[in-house]
């Protein structure tokens, strides 16, 4: 019960940070910049359990009801589908990146922002029906990179407060 009470937090916390971010103007005229402030409580979640599975399964579940939730708060349902996207694979990567402990909380970060980024380009692809989007990529990626880098270093500094206030057993 308690640790259903905690992922509600954190549920709240990121619905908290998407208002924020749609509250910010910060697009430098490229549509999808964005600076993915609720990934920092799935990166959080990923690192925070001693199970790196239940970690994921939390980290899904919040982020899921998340975009769902604040989709229909502060978007439209082409928001939700571009997040799910995104979510979609960036969750992918960082679970995996996670797993083979090849990657540091900013490589696992940085790897989601980027694949966060690609999915909802593949997205746009498929709903302007035209490879024109392709031509963003490279910025996105740019994007994802620094945005993702400083989630993950945000991350590293929270983590500890985390791991001590919350239960991660």
């Amino acid at each position: 019960m308690k640790r259903t009470v905690e992922l509600g937090f954190l549920l709240a916390v990121a619905l908290i940070l998407s208002y924020v971010e749609s509250l910010i103007p910060f697009t430098f005229g490229i549509p999808g910049i964005k600076l993915g402030l609720p990934n920092l409580i799935v990166i959080l979640l990923l690192y925070s359990a001693k199970l790196p599975a239940r970690g994921a399964r939390e980290a899904l579940l919040v982020n899921g009801l998340r975009i769902i939730l604040s989709g229909f708060l502060f978007g439209s349902m082409y928001s939700i589908l571009y997040a799910l996207a995104g979510a979609v694979f960036s969750f992918t990567v960082m679970v995996s990146a996670r797993r083979c402990r090849c990657f540091s909380m900013i490589g696992v970060s940085v790897l989601g922002g980027v694949f966060h980024n690609i999915g909802q380009t593949l997205v746009a692809m498929f709903v302007v029906e035209t490879f024109a989007v392709l031509y963003y990529l490279p910025i996105l990626i740019v994007a994802g990179v620094v945005t993702g880098a400083v989630l993950g270093i945000a991350g590293m500094e929270l983590l500890p407060y985390l791991r001590q206030n919350i239960e991660t057993e």
